[in-house]
Formats: structure tokens, sequence, C-alpha cells
């Protein structure tokens, strides 16, 4: 369990992309079956603990500290984890010199029932020493919140066996914890495990944005261009009767869609847009957020926001393997595919004809359909490639909003950032003349550097005027607030802001400094962008 909380700690501690690599690879390397598998099924969010929630770790603090100093403290840290592994009491006695392997303490935590989780939880905090229960509690909480995705980790095994990671994607929801078969084929001890599961996810082809200068060093007369949709990716995969919706990152959200899901009656493999409405009125995507993160599905849902997939490409058809072949050849065949489809749940997305790169900036500019964010760009030779390679795929989004809204409040930033206040609840003016008031248009966390982050966490300090535990309200009125310039790629109509609009994707683009606070946009500006 030490080496597992070690690697956790030094996981958070390590800000690069390599380093993170490394720890990783070093500790599959080093660390014996099953912890490694068990560490790799936390980190990849594949580990299930049923037993034990967040709401019962508070509980079982608050029974052994006064309420008031674990709020103060969970305040001034910032992560549950963290703070209850600092104020846990240490029992009287000495902690164990043997500390418990991962694979022994899953072991007690899966085997608990819901009534008798929080005894099993207490007696291993305490047992453990302060970097072991911040580990454990790591486990029960879920996600761990380390700076280490489920591609990264699965980057680490593909470094660790000197395979491509596409490989380990093709192979991962065949497998299960803790993985034994599949560490043994990484380090030459066994053949590679059998794809014996049916409708696996493919590794999916991602783009690169169009930076300055590119565009200069393509022809266009190599590429096809198509409209860029605002849903969320994802991959129809049915093989043998068994389907699966799989997002872009290999996560099966057919549960969410099964009016989907159910409409899946072909044998292959497609690469495509979610999206919801009718292929004839797509809906936008505040609609389709209706649908997603949802356990279950009610019919009234589905009827009012029905899911259908745009389709843009196909990798597989019954057992041929289409992505050796060139784009045009898999769009000739994903053409001919799409018309045996149920028309209310799968269509095509059209082709953008264009001469050049002038007229196809004018149509990004100016798209026909409010969901569209831009346009993609494919070379018509290029096969379909894991991962993002560049050259082939380009995506050309336009230009974002930009609003000068006034900072209202701050909240404390987790992980390396729990000691700044990081997460920024920006609004705008409304109401009449003399009456003005702020109303909340949007909340972000980037788009700032850290120098920026330190200035921005001084004036949150220096200008507070109430507290609501970790969150803090700044001086902001007509006379003195601090202005941030606000990007963002779109705007939808909402019920549950008082202001009536939600901003999608909105990040920070510039600190104003030197705009008065009276200077700020206000709600009309906004109204006026949503009814255009």
């Amino acid at each position: 369990m030490n080496r597992f909380a070690e690697l956790l700690d030094r996981l958070v501690l390590t800000p690069s992309r390599n380093g993170k690599l490394t720890l990783l690879t070093d500790y599959f390397r080093s660390v014996e079956d099953p912890d490694r598998g068990l560490a790799l099924a936390a980190i990849t969010g594949d580990l299930s603990i049923a037993a034990v929630k967040p709401a019962m770790l508070r509980t079982l603090v608050i029974e052994r500290m006064d309420p008031v100093l674990f709020g103060y403290s969970y305040d001034y840290v910032g992560d549950l984890a963290e703070t209850v592994s600092l104020v846990w009491p240490q029992p009287p006695g000495d902690i164990p010199n043997r500390s418990p392997t991962l694979a022994e303490v899953v072991a007690k935590l899966q085997a608990a029932s819901r009534s008798d989780g929080p005894k099993v939880l207490a007696g291993l905090l305490d047992s453990a020493s302060i970097s072991a229960r911040f580990a454990i509690i790591k486990l029960v909480t879920g996600g761990l919140r380390i700076g280490v995705s489920a591609r990264l980790a699965k980057q680490a095994l593909a470094d660790l066996g000197q395979v491509d990671v596409a490989e380990i994607e093709e192979l991962w929801h065949g497998l299960t914890p803790p993985y034994a078969g599949l560490f043994a084929w990484l380090e030459g001890k066994a053949e590679r495990p059998e794809r014996t599961a049916l409708a696996l996810f493919r590794p999916v082809m991602l783009s690169n944005a169009v930076g300055d200068g590119d565009l200069e060093k393509l022809d266009p007369a190599d590429y096809a261009a198509e409209w860029k949709w605002d849903g969320i990716r994802v991959q129809a995969v049915c093989d043998g009767g068994v389907r699966r919706l799989y997002s872009r990152t290999g996560d099966d959200v057919s549960g969410a869609f099964p009016d989907l899901a159910e409409a899946m009656d072909f044998s292959a493999a497609l690469d495509g847009e979610l999206l919801v409405g009718d292929p004839q009125a797509t809906g936008t995507f505040s609609d389709l957020q209706q649908r997603l993160n949802r356990k279950s599905v009610t019919p009234k849902i589905q009827q009012q926001y029905p899911a259908f997939m745009r389709c843009y490409d196909v990798l597989q058809i019954g057992d041929e393997d289409l992505r050796v072949l060139p784009f045009r050849e898999r769009r000739g065949r994903l053409e001919s595919f799409v018309k045996t489809l149920d028309p209310s749940r799968f269509d095509l997305s059209p082709l953008v004809e264009f001469a050049d790169w002038t007229t196809l900036e004018e149509l990004r500019s100016a798209p026909p359909h409010p969901i569209i964010e831009g346009v993609m760009l494919k070379r018509w030779d290029s096969p379909y490639l894991a991962g993002r390679p560049k050259g082939p795929w380009f995506k050309w989004k336009r230009d974002p909003h930009t609003v000068d809204a006034v900072l209202m409040y701050a909240q404390r930033g987790h992980g390396k950032r729990s000691s700044f206040y990081s997460d920024y609840t920006f609004g705008v003016w409304s109401g009449p003349e003399g009456a003005e008031e702020l109303v909340p248009v949007g909340k972000a966390y980037f788009g700032f550097t850290d120098e920026e982050l330190k200035q921005i966490d001084k004036y949150v300090r220096d200008n507070t005027v109430e507290r609501f535990g970790p969150v803090r309200s700044v001086r902001a009125d007509r006379r003195q607030g601090l202005v941030l310039e606000v990007a963002f790629e779109g705007l939808n109509r909402s019920t549950r802001h008082k202001s009536g609009v939600a901003m999608r994707f909105p990040r920070i683009s510039r600190l104003r400094w030197d705009k008065p606070a009276a200077e700020a946009d206000r709600i009309e500006t906004l109204q006026a962008l949503l009814d255009s």
C-alpha cells in the first residue's frame, strides 16, 4: 500500500506529462501482481468499491473532530482526501510495522457491506500512515484527481512493453482487473491476450487545430471539408449481436442512449457525432446535455430529446477492417452503408464544396446551422490512424466570441491549485440605468498564466467581502471590480441561471486591469448574440 501511496504523492507533485509517464512505467515494472493491476484499475476508473461513499467519510471524520474545525481545514486544504488524511486522529499505539498490500486493502473494502463499510474503512485509516490514508481515501471516493488520464496510463503500459498504445486500447474492453495476462504479455512472458470480447473499441483518429501559416503549405485539392458539428464524438460498434456506443475516450455510453443502441442492427464500426433531435431539425448542445451523464433515461426524455448519429467515417464492415483504406474510399463505402440504416437514427455528415481556402474561410465564419462550430479538413488519401498524426486531419473552428465581464466569486482549486483561488464566476450588468446589478453568466478556471493566477488570487484575498465555505465573494460594483475578457464558443438559453443564458466552454482570455467595472458588457449584448 505504501508503494501505491508514494506513487499518488509523486504524480500529484509532478507537472510534466513525461515525468508522470516515467513514474507510472517504473511502478508497473517494479511492483508485483496483483497490486500493479489494481493500481492501474484505480487510475483508469475501473476499480469499483460500492460499500463506501464520500458522505460516509465525512460522517466518520465529524465523529472524531469538531465539525467547524474540519470545515475550516477543508476550506484551507481544498482536497477532501488530503484533509481527512491529515486530521484523522491517530489511535493509541504504534502503527503496525507491516503495511497491508494494495490487494489486501481492496479485498477488505470490496468484501464490506454497506452497513459495515464505515467500520472497515475506519479500521484501515486507524492503522495507516498519513500518505497511506490519502491513498485509501482516494480509492474509496473514486476520481483520483492526480493529473493522469486513462489514456496516459495506457501509454505507460505501451512504454513498458514497447508496443503501440493503439494495441492496448483495442484490447482494453476485453480485459478485467488485475490484468495479469496483459502485464505478462507486455513483459514478454506470455502471448498477446486474445480479443475474446465482441464489439471492441477502436482507437479514434484525432485532428490538429489549424495554426498560423498551416494552410499556406496545403493544397486545397488534397483535402475534403466537412462541417464540425457541436455534439459529442462517438463510435457505434455492433459485432455478433453485441451493441456498444463508445465515447472518444473508449467509455461505454450505450446505457444513456438505448434508443440509438436499439437501432444498431448492423455489423460494423462507425465513427461520427452524437446529436439529438431529428436529422432534419437538429437540437442544440443544450438539448444534448439533457441526455448526458444519466444512469437511466426515461421514455419521456427519449421522446423529447431523441438521439441520432451523424456519421463521418467507417472503420469496419463485417470482418473487413477499412482503416487502412484512404479516406476517399472509406467515404464511398460509408455513403453506401448509411443508406441501409434507419434514417431517423443515422445520417451522413455532408461534405462542404470549396475551391480555395478563402472560400472555405467565408463558409467557416458563417455556417448554415447554429450547432456548427467550424469545419474539418481531411486528406483524401489518409488512412484512419490512431492518435493525432500531424497533417491528415485539421479542425478549423470558428473564432470564439468575447465579452467583458466582472469577477464576482472565486473558489479554491484542487490539487496543485488548492492554495489558490483559481475558479472564477463572472457576471455582466443588467437592469435600468442607476439600478444596475451584476448577474452571473459563466464560470472559468483556465486561460490564464501561472503569474496571472497569482495576481488574481491576491486581488481576491484583498477584496473579499463575504465568505461561503471555500467560496469568496469579491468587491464588484460600478466603482470597483476586476474586469475579465472571457472567450466562449457559444450561448444557450438557461432557466437555471438568473441571467437566462449559459456559456459554452468559457475561458479567461485577458485580464482587463485597465478597464473600469462600469464599462463591462451588459446582458443585452449576450441576448442579442443568442437571438442572432
